[in-house]
């Protein structure tokens, strides 16, 4: 019994320690995992070699690594081989070998439709394609490669396909359509660090813009010079040797555009002598024979020697080790067992601790989490009043300009201002209560508007926008809509201004269009769709799925490089889904992109702005306020002057106090009807002063003109004896109906 024991022991320790003739030798898949590095190493050095137009040792590095893998019998790493042969001969001009080569993949791999080397195959096909002028094989080929690629999500491989339709939008002499695919490329290579590629799309870009007109505009040879130096900066880093040569030609054109042929002719000279140099480099080295082929049967013979020695070396060692083994063995395992009760102990108590550290750090996660909260209510507060404080001056001046009959041409950058102030009050809003917009807490409008007086306002607004980026806008207005909808106007503007201001961020040289088109209509609503379309850069697959969300762009790059805040787009998806519709996307890279989405309107029966000419909105007895005397409470010198002069304008008398001291000193001393009240001011506050004039005037009526954000301040004013809030900036409509309904409907505090 005790020697059954002893050898079970002794087997089980040489099956645990003693190692088997084959890991002594390599196993044949630790083996092959050598020859499989040794290849990808061999094909690195050549590719960088190629880049460097340093050819010498590619062709025998390329066949060596051929050879090894044939022995191999692996379809894929015999078809990256060809692909590397491939890549080869095309940079020396050997088309027809690099041709076989290509065929030679695609035969090898005619069952494996989706593997990377097939899609790399019919890339270098597009290339020769390109090279013998068959433009629509060249297509097709880069068409087939580019959908393997899309489908495993290869953002690198995809951004050569787009380099490529670059070249061959230029060799189709359509430069415009190059530009963009070669934008659309470098915006990856330059977010992945791609150098070479970098630097190829750069040059490429360079070429294109020259192309784009005979006589081109100084900002397209600035963006050009541009693309040039940085190719050529990147090439000197890391000796790109064909690009700097092509930078000699391209900067000869830049010299002939310019007007400068002297130098234009020496730079083209330099372009043709290193030209030759690296044909005379490639015709000499494949003038050479390159055998590297080896005899199977050497390999075979070698192999077996070694077996052999490694056989009886094995054979020694186990009969010198055999004695020792046994004993080994029982320390190990003795060992083993304790090893492990002691482990088990450890981590048991290290679980314990652990959990109570993790239980620690979440409370005080959630302490911090708390505490900013508070900090970004408190700078939300904040930024408001400083906000809202400067844009009420915007919003006053603009009205009381308008109020002193403009001239035309006056009256129309007036009503742009106006526009482009309430645009940007309404888009503070939604920054500020982003949290309350993804909530659904915003709550729509419903006022009667024209529909195509607001699409104009938006195109006016973001006109030098594209004009800045040579973009042309195209409006498309279905004349069929009604004049009079009843909905949102400054939601539909928002929406409408993040969308083609989206657009013409992401476009250069190109026209963004607006369409909006009726697809059905009732008595009382009417469906519309709504399309911004673009032929900018264009967006991936893969960023489609996020582009939507908060603080979301394509990429580092496209925020540093275009620049913006991520918020435009999400705001768009969220103020639909509260107007219960969808956002639509259809993007290409290189080819545009396009923004739909439909929305129902009611049809309204009366539009107030046709009747009430002189803005008279709400039912307001404006001759019932004439000669009221007023109080305004102000600290601001400039908010003191907008607001006085608006009620003046009304015939309305006008007091102002700096402060709430000097207030509750002149309510003592005058019988005012009605008094405006800012809150944040030196000295005691807009609500303090209202406490102390309650002391001793429970009649007077109150309202508070704030700049503050008054959502979750209504209890404290109206406790504070206040009538009601008007929040700055204000509509004077507006501002003059709580007036009267203050004065003439409810004397008595809220």
């Amino acid at each position: 019994m005790n020697g059954q024991i002893i050898r079970y022991i002794t087997a089980l320790f040489l099956l645990c320690v003693c190692p088997s003739p084959a890991q002594e030798q390599g196993s044949p898949l630790s083996n092959r995992q050598d020859t499989i590095n040794e290849i990808i190493q061999l094909q690195n050095r050549a590719r960088a070699a190629i880049i460097r137009q340093d050819l010498g040792s590619v062709l025998t590095d390329l066949n060596k690594a051929h050879d090894m893998a044939e022995a191999l019998q692996d379809a894929e790493t015999e078809a990256s081989c060809d692909n590397e042969l491939a890549k080869f001969y095309y940079s020396v001009r050997e088309f027809d070998k690099a041709s076989e080569r290509v065929a030679r993949v695609i035969e090898l791999l005619k069952n494996q439709d989706e593997s990377p080397e097939i899609a790399e195959a019919y890339l270098i096909q597009a290339q020769i394609f390109m090279k013998d002028g068959d433009y629509t094989q060249a297509s097709s080929s880069l068409d087939k490669a580019f959908a393997i690629y899309e489908r495993q999500e290869d953002e690198s491989a995809m951004a050569r396909i787009q380099l490529n339709k670059g070249l061959l939008a230029l060799e189709r002499e359509n430069p415009t359509s190059a530009v963009n695919y070669l934008e659309a490329a470098l915006t990856t290579f330059q977010e992945l660090g791609v150098g070479y590629y970098t630097a190829q799309a750069q040059i490429n870009k360079a070429k294109a813009l020259m192309e784009l007109s005979d006589n081109p505009s100084a900002s397209i040879i600035t963006q050009a010079e541009e693309a040039l130096e940085s190719a050529v900066t990147i090439s000197k880093e890391n000796n790109y040797a064909q690009i700097m040569t092509d930078s000699y030609l391209v900067r000869s054109k830049l010299h002939v555009v310019k007007g400068n042929f002297e130098s234009a002719y020496a730079l083209l000279e330099t372009y043709h002598e290193k030209k030759d140099a690296q044909s005379d480099l490639s015709n000499e080295l494949m003038a050479k024979d390159n055998p590297f082929r080896l005899d199977s049967g050497e390999y075979d013979e070698i192999i077996a020697e070694l077996e052999a020695n490694l056989a009886k070396k094995d054979s020694s060692i186990k009969m010198n080790n055999f004695t020792s083994t046994l004993s080994i063995a029982l320390i190990t395992i003795l060992s083993l067992l304790t090893l492990s009760l002691y482990k088990n102990n450890n981590l048991r108590a290290k679980a314990n601790d652990l959990l109570q550290e993790k239980n620690s750090e979440l409370q005080l996660a959630k302490e911090k989490a708390e505490k900013a909260s508070l900090a970004k209510a408190q700078f939300l507060s904040t930024i408001t009043h400083e906000l809202r404080t400067p844009l009420y001056a915007v919003t006053g001046l603009t009205h009381l300009l308008l109020e002193e009959n403009p001239m035309e041409h006056q009256k129309e950058h007036l009503n742009s201002l106006k526009f482009s102030g309430d645009y940007l009050l309404s888009l503070i809003n939604n920054i500020l209560d982003l949290n309350k917009l993804e909530a659904n807490k915003v709550e729509i409008e419903r006022t009667t508007f024209n529909l195509k007086k607001r699409v104009n306002d938006v195109l006016v607004a973001l006109k030098k926008s594209a004009d800045d980026r040579n973009n042309k806008l195209i409006l498309e207005f279905d004349d069929s809509i009604p004049s009079k909808l009843l909905g949102d106007p400054l939601k539909i503007s928002q929406i409408l201004i993040n969308l083609i201001g989206n657009s013409v961020k992401f476009t250069e040289n190109g026209m963004v269009a607006l369409r909006v088109h009726k697809i059905g209509e009732t008595d009382a609503h009417v469906n519309l769709h709504f399309e911004v379309e673009d032929n900018g850069v264009g967006i991936s697959k893969k960023k489609q799925k996020s582009i939507f969300e908060t603080f979301s762009q394509g990429s580092l790059q496209i925020n540093r490089k275009f620049g913006g805040t991520g918020l435009g787009l999400s705001i768009v998806k969220n103020l639909l889904q509260l107007m219960n519709s969808k956002i639509q996307l259809e993007s290409q890279l290189g080819k545009g992109s396009k923004f739909s989405f439909d929305i129902k309107f009611a049809i309204s029966d009366q539009f107030k702005e046709d009747k009430n000419p002189h803005n008279i909105i709400y039912d307001i007895d404006y001759v019932a306020l004439e000669n009221l005397s007023v109080l305004v409470v102000e600290d601001n010198k400039i908010n003191q002057m907008i607001t006085k002069k608006i009620l003046e304008k009304n015939k309305m008398k006008c007091d102002v106090a700096d402060n709430g001291e000097t207030a509750v000193e002149l309510i003592q001393q005058n019988n005012y009807h009605i008094v405006l009240m800012d809150i944040h001011m030196p000295g005691i506050s807009g609500i303090e002063a209202t406490q102390k004039v309650r002391e001793f005037n429970k009649e007077l009526p109150i309202i508070a003109l704030t700049a503050v954000t008054i959502d979750e301040n209504l209890d404290e004013f109206y406790r504070a004896g206040f009538n009601e809030i008007i929040p700055k900036p204000f509509k004077t409509e507006e501002f003059f109906e709580k007036i009267h309904r203050t004065l003439f409907m409810n004397k008595t505090p809220v």
